[in-house]
């Protein structure tokens, strides 16, 4: 009876998982967004006459952008002059007038800085009666990378590696990666002027701060040089970038270097950026979807953030709280949380935040029935793995003990891909086209 139970939980687990991945769809984010009216193209609440512009571009970068840029070209189709999206490799779509371009994600690679050198261009080349349409979606801090001379892209790249590693949130990350980059931090939108600009942005960052998705190309940087290099000090980075890096950081604070536009620049007043699809829509579509299938639906935040073994330990203590006392749900209960967590490395392994966060609720409700855990990336990649996250339950650690596999052992080695790969518990969904964060479900049985 329980085997069956957990079975019911899984089978119901991926149906809520897919269900949030639909309403995170790109193509319907841009539908909801977009329209046109007559020779009128009507972009949130501004309105764009387009027998007014000259031509019309689409640059962009993000692992949902080519998605992002398949809905654009049906909307606006050959008034589109032409374009360059970088997307992850991979995550591909069948594009007309844009060009697609595959490049490197989490670490950029010398495709991703040809693609950004050639969008640069672009926006310079735009005047005042041009139109430049940016589509942003999470990953593009790495796949629009685009160095500040002298920065390399080794250096880029080794300064990007440390962040990954030490543990930092995506604010302080991207804080960093706007200043030792050329286009990041509103510098696109600065090199685009004075062309009217329409930034569409599906957020992948808590908070969905605009300055922050994508490392904001298009928007006011309200980071500085110094507040950056407080974030390597922090995380003692400062002394193991590279010198170049740490060279204009110190330049940055001396203000021998421009800083980043700022809120109120003039030349963000033909700038609109517009938010059209984020976390939340994911987790709410999660909701219902568990409402449906008779769960009784918590939502606990789409704002999670932390060390993601200290997210798991709390999730799987109100499972447990659930099971006990009917709190603060009653079972059969989903309770659900979006955001983005971090991992501090300490082992060699191979693995992602959402296979560690189920990894580590595994070992804390190991022998606890019935619960089901599934923890997921909606753009269908979890760290440097092919898969999105994993699914776990009550059970999961002594059914790998059996194969010879210590659970906590292969946590600490950060390990967690090994783990549940011969368990066959590794959630697989390949490229999904969207990429709104992450989103954890927490199924538990009556």
């Amino acid at each position: 009876m329980e085997h069956a139970s957990l079975r019911r939980l899984r089978k119901a687990a991926m149906v809520i998982f897919r269900a949030a991945l639909k309403a995170a769809d790109p193509l319907e984010a841009v539908r909801r967004h977009l329209a046109l009216d007559g020779h009128t193209l009507v972009a949130g609440r501004r309105r764009y006459r387009l027998d007014a512009f000259r031509n019309i571009y689409i640059l962009g970068a993000g692992k949902a952008s080519a998605t992002m840029a398949a809905g654009v070209e049906r909307l606006l189709r050959q008034r589109i002059r032409g374009g360059l999206i970088n997307t992850k490799y991979g995550h591909l779509a069948r594009l007309r007038r844009v060009e697609l371009n595959e490049c490197g994600h989490p670490v950029p690679d010398e495709n991703g800085v040809r693609g950004a050198e050639r969008m640069a261009a672009l926006a310079r080349e735009a005047g005042p009666e041009d139109l430049v349409i940016c589509l942003i979606s999470g990953g593009a801090s790495a796949l629009m990378a685009l160095p500040a001379a002298p920065i390399t892209l080794e250096e880029k790249q080794a300064a990007t590696k440390l962040l990954l590693a030490c543990g930092a949130n995506i604010h302080e990350m991207n804080a960093v990666r706007k200043h030792i980059s050329a286009v990041k931090g509103g510098q696109l939108a600065r090199l685009a002027a004075p062309a009217a600009v329409l930034a569409l942005l599906l957020s992948d960052v808590i908070g969905d701060d605009l300055d922050v998705i994508g490392s904001g190309p298009t928007a006011p940087d309200r980071s500085t040089f110094a507040a950056a290099r407080g974030i390597l000090e922090q995380y003692g980075l400062l002394e193991r970038v590279p010198a170049a890096v740490r060279d204009r950081f110190e330049a940055g604070v001396r203000g021998e270097i421009p800083e980043t536009p700022k809120p109120g620049d003039r030349l963000f007043e033909r700038v609109e950026n517009l938010v059209i699809g984020s976390n939340r829509l994911a987790v709410d579509a999660a909701a219902r979807a568990a409402r449906k299938l008779g769960f009784n639906p918590l939502v606990l935040s789409t704002m999670i953030e932390g060390e993601t073994r200290e997210v798991a330990r709390v999730h799987a203590a109100i499972a447990r709280e659930i099971l006990q006392s009917h709190r603060p749900v009653k079972p059969p209960a989903c309770v659900i949380s979006g955001g983005e967590t971090t991992v501090t490395l300490r082992g060699q392994g191979l693995g992602g935040r959402n296979q560690e966060f189920a990894l580590a609720a595994a070992l804390e409700l190991a022998g606890v029935h019935p619960v089901v855990v599934l923890s997921g990336g909606t753009d269908g990649t979890d760290g440097p793995t092919d898969a999105a996250g994993a699914v776990a339950d009550g059970g999961t650690v002594s059914r790998a003990a059996r194969l010879g596999l210590e659970a906590r052992v292969l946590l600490d080695r950060n390990d967690s891909y090994h783990f549940f790969q011969p368990l066959g518990d590794l959630l697989v969904t390949g490229p999904t086209g969207t990429n709104v964060m992450d989103v954890r479900l927490m199924l538990v049985g009556a």
